[in-house]
Parts: C-alpha cells; sequence; structure tokens
C-alpha cells in the first residue's frame, strides 16, 4: 500500500507543474506585439532625428547670429571716435591748435576702445630682438650699433587683437657687418 500512496504524490506534482505555466501566446498575438513595439520604436527614432535636427539648426543660427554680430561691441566703441572726426571738420576756420588739441582728444578715444577690446600695439624698441611672429622685416641693414638680429627702426606700429597678430610690426633689423 505504501507504494500506491506515493503514486499519487507524484501524480499530483506532476500535474502542477503545468497548470503553473502561462499558456503560450499564439502566433498572431506575437505578431501583433512586435508590430506594436516597432512603432513606438519608429516614433521615438522619429522624434529623436528631428529633435537632432532643430539642434542642427538651433545651432546654425547662432553661428550665424555671431558671425552677424560679432564686431557689434567693436563698432559701437568707435562711434565716439567718428563723431570726434566728425566735429573736428564741421569747424569752420579752426587753428591749428585747436586742430591738434582734436586729433589727440580723437587719438585717446581712439585707444581707450583698443583698450577696452583688447587690442595692443606691437611697437618694439630699438635693440629688441626681432620676433618673426610679431615683426615683418622689411629690410636688413649692416650696423656695429645694434647687435645683430635686433629692430634698429620701426617704420610701422603692429597691432594685436588678443595676442593675434592682427599686423606684424614693420621693422628695420640690424644684421653683422660682412668680414
Amino acid at each position: 500500500m505504501q507504494e500506491s500512496s506515493q503514486n499519487p504524490v507524484e501524480t499530483t506534482s506532476s500535474e502542477a507543474t503545468p497548470a503553473a505555466e502561462a499558456p503560450e501566446p499564439s502566433a498572431e498575438e506575437l505578431l501583433k506585439q512586435a508590430r506594436e513595439e516597432a512603432a513606438v520604436a519608429k516614433d521615438a527614432w522619429l522624434r529623436a532625428v528631428a529633435e537632432q535636427d532643430n539642434i542642427r539648426k538651433r545651432a546654425q543660427a547662432d553661428v550665424s547670429a555671431a558671425h552677424k554680430f560679432a564686431l557689434e561691441g567693436f563698432a559701437g566703441a568707435l562711434l565716439p571716435v567718428k563723431d570726434s572726426l566728425e566735429s573736428a571738420l564741421a569747424v569752420e576756420n579752426a587753428s591749428l591748435e585747436h586742430l591738434r588739441s582734436g586729433v589727440e582728444l580723437t587719438l585717446k578715444l581712439l585707444g581707450q576702445a583698443f583698450d577696452k577690446h583688447k587690442v595692443a600695439e606691437i611697437n618694439p624698441a630699438p635693440g629688441e630682438k626681432f620676433d618673426p611672429h610679431r615683426h615683418q622685416a622689411m629690410c636688413a641693414v649692416e650696423s656695429d650699433a645694434h647687435a645683430p638680429n635686433t629692430v634698429m627702426n620701426v617704420m610701422q606700429k603692429g597691432y594685436a587683437l588678443n595676442d593675434r597678430v592682427l599686423r606684424p610690426a614693420l621693422v628695420t633689423v640690424a644684421k653683422a657687418r660682412d668680414a
């Protein structure tokens, strides 16, 4: 009898296993679920592509505006210089002293505009070592008074904007005498 009592237990445990499993969905249900997931993924992809396109367009507009208005501050700083020059020209029968003082004030305004926007003069002193990154040698002259490869004379000042050379200083450079 013990054998018969064990068989029903085994039968009960083996019957419990299929009851715990969920029935497998049909092929039509799987296809419907896959189509829904594909539609959701496609919608998310389309939204991502549209967002990327919007970001690209905004970046292009920002770059365009930056190029268009890059000099706005500098141009605004130069307006008083222009006003000063126009005022000087508007004066009838101005004396040389008045013209000179007006030009000096205008130069001061221009210097303030340059300082505000970090435009610096490149004006090497005589005897300063020649720097090909900041100076342009117009000629080399033999000299006993200056060491070779040094600036002797500045023909035209140079200018730099935030340490980037806008125009190099035009200089005469000393060279050693031929032996």
